[in-house]
């Protein structure tokens, strides 16, 4: 099933870090770690191979893939033999990559995109073409009659103003265009009642959002724990510090304020309860692709009895995003091609704040997931 994966922020870090880790594993040169579609638990005939991913995608700067991948090398993201093996592979994705679209509305801007996408499905002769936002995050959106109604929005898309967010318009075109969407960050994407009764209309699935790689993966498993062992937790505060480009956006407060509130929503959801303290995210420059969380949780066990934990996480985002960036492409093409259309809720294990998320224990969500999986695998197999 050759199948397109068309990357929005194409030059970013973990787009990037995606296209090299995908090239090197369909030239045999490194090993599947962190795919966990690898995973004995869902391997199988549903999912597209490594191999039949072809990649695109759209970006607002013109920095060449080579280069950034050459950075981000010495930055110890990559490993350099791996870029300089697949620098003749590099060039060809960099020749499908184009400029984000401009236009004089938001009508044409999606226009262009979907123009993008169909000559990208039809140039590669690809079954489907899934788009993945890996953009940086936006502020949350402000409400506006015509998210609510399919009709008003188009309507309103061909007028002066900008009514949708880019990740949202985004995933205005990949509908318009036929292509299921991803959103792997924070924004609002496309969790708005009119781009989901686009997308009902077309007939595609669509998954998001905010993909789950550090503090928050240990608050999924942690939190239960606690809810599971009846233990009362009285506060649990976090501070991450980020560089990079993702820090550098989240510096703004209205990014960092939709962040925060995405990473939140894990514990009261999974308490039943939210206790005291808060998430901060901090921007450290010198950190780079790297970052950094300590959460200090406070508990109250049997009698009363006061208690406390603390972690430390260090990982690299770029290295801990791009698996889960070719597995939620691969699974998404599969639901795509078994006919599934609407929130795939059962992706949920790979985000902070998914759609439709039926539990936000790691461990249920898996369950859920490899249950997925099956089915679209026993459909395969028919």
């Amino acid at each position: 099933m050759r199948t397109g994966v068309w990357l929005v922020g194409a030059r970013g870090s973990v787009a990037t870090t995606s296209i090299v880790g995908a090239l090197a594993l369909r030239a045999g040169l490194t090993d599947p770690t962190g795919c966990v579609t690898e995973l004995p638990d869902l391997r199988g005939p549903a999912l597209p191979a490594f191999a039949d991913l072809v990649f695109g995608g759209h970006d607002v700067v013109a920095c060449p893939l080579i280069k950034r991948a050459e950075a981000l090398a010495t930055a110890g993201v990559l490993p350099g033999r791996l870029v300089d093996a697949l620098a003749g592979e590099l060039a060809g994705v960099e020749a499908g990559l184009r400029p984000a679209p401009t236009g004089a509305t938001q009508a044409e801007r999606a226009a262009a995109v979907a123009r993008d996408l169909t000559e990208f499905r039809d140039r590669h002769a690809l079954d489907r073409v899934v788009v993945v936002n890996v953009s940086t995050t936006e502020p949350a959106v402000a409400a506006h009659p015509a998210h609510h109604d399919l009709a008003a929005l188009r309507e309103t898309l061909a007028g002066s103003a900008d009514v949708l967010p880019a990740s949202s318009l985004y995933a205005y075109a990949a509908f318009t265009a036929g292509c299921p969407y991803v959103d792997f960050t924070p924004s609002t994407g496309a969790r708005l009642p009119a781009l989901a009764a686009l997308a009902e209309e077309r007939g595609l699935p669509y998954a998001g959002h905010d993909g789950k790689t550090g503090e928050t993966l240990v608050k999924s498993v942690l939190a239960p724990m606690f809810a599971m062992r009846h233990l009362a937790v009285r506060s649990w505060s976090g501070l991450n510090l980020l560089g990079g480009g993702d820090g550098a956006t989240l510096a703004e407060p209205a990014a960092n304020a939709a962040k925060v509130g995405s990473k939140q929503r894990v514990l009261g959801e999974t308490l039943g309860y939210l206790p005291q303290g808060d998430t901060r995210i901090d921007y450290v420059e010198e950190l780079g692709d790297f970052k950094t969380a300590w959460d200090l949780v406070t508990f109250a066990g049997f009698l009363g009895t006061r208690m406390r934990m603390e972690f430390t996480w260090h990982g690299c985002d770029s290295a801990l995003a791009a698996p889960l960036v070719l597995d939620l492409a691969r699974l998404t093409a599969a639901a795509h091609a078994a006919g599934r259309h609407g929130p795939l809720a059962e992706l949920a294990f790979f985000f902070k704040d998914g759609i439709d998320a039926p539990t936000h224990s790691l461990a249920g969500q898996w369950a859920v997931l490899c249950d997925f999986v099956a089915g679209l695998h026993a459909g395969a197999g028919r």
